[in-house]
């Protein structure tokens, strides 16, 4: 897998053919990095009774994600060791419905980072304050926010890093 586009064209391709019509409503996203493959599909939001309040809609929800869950389970592991064979990574799984998207199984990988004191003592304080459980989990808390609040910013980035990889599958094979 050359770049991510194409890697990711080729992932969508490989599990658009694989995954069966009716579990998703259109094709899932599938999101690729190093170590991962994430396929997330869209279903269909639940039947709810006129005029039910958001927290019977919110248990709809939640009930018809669980029982996807559990009536896909055998398929999704089975699914997951085929491309994990062919595609040299793990597979995690979740879906979004009714505005909510819920990660089934997730991996979590250690990242090595070195840190001087000024960072170190940001983290620090974010666990002596109770924000996180240590270190490492504050590092992943700063991450997420970081993300959150630099969404448009990284898309751009990520479309220009795109373009890189074009230009370097373009160019002479070395």
């Amino acid at each position: 897998m050359a770049t991510t586009e194409s890697a990711e064209g080729k992932l969508r391709e490989w599990f658009g053919g694989r995954l069966p019509a009716e579990w998703f409503d259109g094709p899932p996203r599938v999101v690729l990095d190093r170590e991962e493959i994430s396929v997330i599909g869209r279903l269909a939001e639940p039947d709810v009774a006129e005029g039910a309040s958001e927290a019977e809609r919110s248990e709809a929800v939640a009930g018809l994600v669980q029982r996807f869950r559990e009536d896909t389970r055998e398929q999704r592991v089975d699914i997951a060791r085929e491309a994990e064979h062919r595609f040299a990574r793990k597979v995690s799984w979740g879906v979004e419905c009714g505005g909510e998207k819920v990660m089934f199984t997730t991996l979590s990988v250690p990242v090595m980072t070195r840190l001087r004191q000024p960072e170190r003592r940001v983290l620090d304080t974010l666990v002596d304050a109770g924000v996180a459980r240590s270190r490492s989990d504050a590092l992943a808390w700063c991450v997420r926010l970081v993300g959150k609040n630099a969404d448009e910013w990284l898309a751009e980035l990520r479309d220009a890093l795109l373009h890189v990889e074009r230009a370097r599958a373009a160019g002479p094979q070395v």
